[in-house]
């Protein structure tokens, strides 16, 4: 698109500085959206400064939030009421998880930090029968369809930016401060190698550079 030049896309960045927003956090009213109105056992994985978690804790009888970050993990546990009933831990999803059996497992912007099919595999084995997991990720762009949602995301997180800030210059969000790194699969890859582990799971592309996954436990 020509009229990114350089120019504009420092001026984006500048802009998107001043307004920042939570791309991640944008979903989570979209993932209670799949879940019951209450189970017993979450899992959340890679719990960041805990907004998910918390809100997963008004539904659930135990919350499991793990996150490889002790720092910002910190930051989750200063931040949630000791009367939720969450429980943060420091842990590697890509070797170790909770033991237990969840009825519902959420994993956001996070499983591309991990081997695919290895954390698909384990989520299944650790949901609940009738439960639901539930995957917001990143992909690498590839197709024309990524680079058109791409195209439009970038007007769109501008606004966005504008709208949740009210107008008003804000800095970033705790949930921001967490490590971050680009995806290295496509979409169509991730298709692929869910199909393998989970076949009837639901994938979608979705704006703001990221996409879902829902699946549910026979």
């Amino acid at each position: 698109m020509k009229i990114l030049t350089p120019r504009v896309l420092r001026a984006l960045e500048q802009f998107n500085a001043a307004y920042p927003w939570d791309h991640n956090a944008h979903y989570h009213r979209w993932i209670l959206r799949q879940l019951p109105r209450r189970f017993s056992g979450a899992l959340e994985v890679g719990s960041g400064s805990g907004d998910l978690a918390r809100l997963l804790a008004g539904r659930a009888a135990a919350v499991q939030a793990v996150d490889s970050d002790p720092v910002i993990t910190a930051e989750a546990q200063r931040l949630t009421p000791a009367a939720l009933p969450v429980t943060f831990s420091v842990a590697d999803a890509a070797v170790e998880l909770p033991e237990g059996s969840y009825d519902v497992i959420t994993c956001v912007a996070v499983i591309h930090h991990l081997p695919f099919t290895h954390a698909l595999t384990c989520f299944r084995r650790q949901l609940a029968p009738g439960g639901t997991l539930v995957i917001v990720g990143l992909s690498r762009a590839e197709s024309p369809v990524d680079y058109l949602l791409g195209y439009v995301s970038v007007p769109a997180n501008a606004a966005m930016g504008w709208l949740k800030n009210r107008g008003r210059s804000s800095p970033r969000p705790v949930s921001m401060t967490a490590r971050t790194r680009s995806a290295d699969m496509t979409f169509d890859d991730i298709v692929r190698e869910t199909r393998n582990v989970l076949p009837d799971a639901r994938l979608r592309r979705r704006l703001f550079w990221r996409y879902t996954l829902v699946w549910k436990q026979p």
